[in-house]
């Protein structure tokens, strides 16, 4: 027969066998989820290494690489009210050229381009005399309505800071059909491989002189080898717009996708001053 202590010491020693296995458990979950999370963090990593050594802004136009693309992917639970106003009535048009426009500027006139977007009006003062081709092309193109009614497809918010615009396709793939070389990569103004906030560069497939029509412009100082025609400066009231645009965020959740803002180029005008 068993006495009431025998009992009491049984029940007990149940009751630390339970409380041992559902430490065990408890231990085991916990182990297996720093793994997954570490595994995590390393493709995450991994991922964004490739991305940065493969070149960062790429403008394919037919000779496409997956780097450049924006990846629709699920919108997230929530995110900050849309900041910019609806785009204005217009579609984007079709429009191709097989070389690039003949000089058309003058190399020593000073040159304005803006910008009039959804989220507002971003400056831009060109440098003509340092990036001739590429004001030259943007005059040429701007003159054609080339960009009017075009997405900004591309926003990064970690590591670099920048808007990419340009691709009437929307996708990071599109073009004019031609491309223009690269031009002053030696500006004083890209020191210590940083690439200023106010900064308008060309974006290109990682390639020399492949540039289109694709353009970043920076809002925080971003590392970057210079690689990338700088060819303007953003005004002070152009950086405003662009860090509200940053500040709603982007599509993945992960620094790098289309921003959550409606960033459209309703027009977009060069002006000889």
């Amino acid at each position: 027969m068993v006495t009431q202590e025998q009992r009491r010491r049984q029940l007990a020693r149940e009751k630390f066998l339970r409380q041992q296995q559902r430490r065990t458990a408890a231990r085991r979950k916990s182990h297996m989820r720093n793994t997954v999370v570490a595994s995590v963090l390393g493709v995450i990593v991994v991922g964004s290494v490739v991305s940065y050594a493969t070149g960062v802004f790429k403008n394919d136009d037919k000779k496409a690489n997956a780097g450049a693309e924006v990846t629709p992917s699920a919108s997230p639970t929530s995110k900050a009210p849309d900041p910019c106003a609806k785009p204005a009535e217009g579609a984007v048009k079709s429009l191709s050229w097989k070389t690039e426009p003949a000089m058309a500027i003058d190399k020593s006139a000073g040159y304005t381009m803006k910008l009039a977007t959804t989220c507002g009006d971003i400056d831009v003062a060109l440098k003509t005399a340092a990036a001739p081709h590429t004001v030259n092309s943007f005059d040429f193109l701007a003159g054609k309505g080339f960009f009017d009614h075009t997405k900004c497809h591309r926003l990064t918010t970690n590591g670099i800071y920048v808007l990419q615009c340009g691709d009437p396709k929307g996708t990071g793939s599109g073009g004019p059909g031609y491309t223009i070389p690269d031009e002053n990569l030696k500006d004083t103004s890209l020191k210590g491989g940083i690439y200023p906030a106010g900064t308008i560069a060309m974006a290109n497939t990682g390639q020399k002189h492949t540039g289109g029509s694709q353009f970043f412009l920076v809002y925080q100082d971003s590392q970057l080898p210079a690689s990338y025609t700088p060819f303007g400066t953003i005004s002070k009231s152009g950086l405003t717009v662009l860090k509200k645009i940053a500040a709603a965020g982007e599509s993945t959740g992960q620094g790098d996708g289309a921003p959550n803002a409606t960033v459209v180029i309703n027009k977009l005008t060069v002006t000889k001053s």
